[in-house]
């Protein structure tokens, strides 16, 4: 059976294995005593950032830049030149190395741009991302392939929104950058259309 492609609007499909959320629910009630603020994961990486800037931002401040540090699981927001939130964040779950193909879990690596927003989004709110673009298109029908797409920076579905910040204990997406329900709101609100994002290793 084919795999649908993820995040798929108003489709029930939409939803990862029940097992998975399944098991980060469970992570939410027993990881953090093993895994405190700032401790690493499993995969060395970090469990959550300390240098998170807290605080409320200027009402009409937005976000003019993102970067997605793929390794660090680090989405950084920036206002002119200054970083003005960093959120932790969850992957597709074969994060390692640029998405290529559809259904390859993988997220993408390059340089693209917000380019369409969804408040009614199934994962509560989105940001979609400009992927695939010319030479990502190319080289999947060079391979006979498609390259995938419908990659956002996303929430967590209503029925799961309760697990909250411990969905960043796993990689858990398709490919999508996964986010809390308060930190998309943000992100929503604070970023236009057309917004470039770069997303490195």
């Amino acid at each position: 059976m084919k795999k649908p492609r993820y995040p798929l609007r108003r489709s029930p499909r939409l939803r990862p294995s029940f097992l998975v959320l399944a098991g980060l629910l469970l992570a939410a009630l027993l990881l953090p005593r093993l895994f405190p603020s700032g401790a690493a994961r499993p995969d060395n990486t970090p469990a959550v950032l300390a240098e998170y800037p807290a605080g409320p931002l200027p009402p009409d401040l937005i976000f003019d830049k993102l970067l997605l540090e793929k390794s660090l699981r680090r989405l950084t927001a920036f206002h002119g030149d200054k970083a003005v939130r960093i959120y932790t964040v969850a992957l597709g779950f074969a994060p390692v190395g640029h998405k290529q193909f559809q259904g390859d879990g993988k997220t993408p690596e390059g340089r693209y741009a917000i380019n369409d927003k969804n408040p009614r989004s199934a994962y509560y709110r989105n940001l979609g991302i400009s992927y695939p673009n010319n030479a990502d298109s190319a080289f999947a029908r060079k391979n006979g392939k498609s390259p995938g797409g419908d990659i956002k920076i996303h929430g967590l579905a209503p029925a799961y929104a309760a697990i909250g910040a411990s969905h960043r204990l796993t990689d858990w997406t398709y490919g999508c950058i996964a986010v809390t329900n308060p930190e998309i709101e943000e992100l929503f609100n604070r970023t236009p259309i057309g917004t470039p994002i770069e997303i490195v290793p």
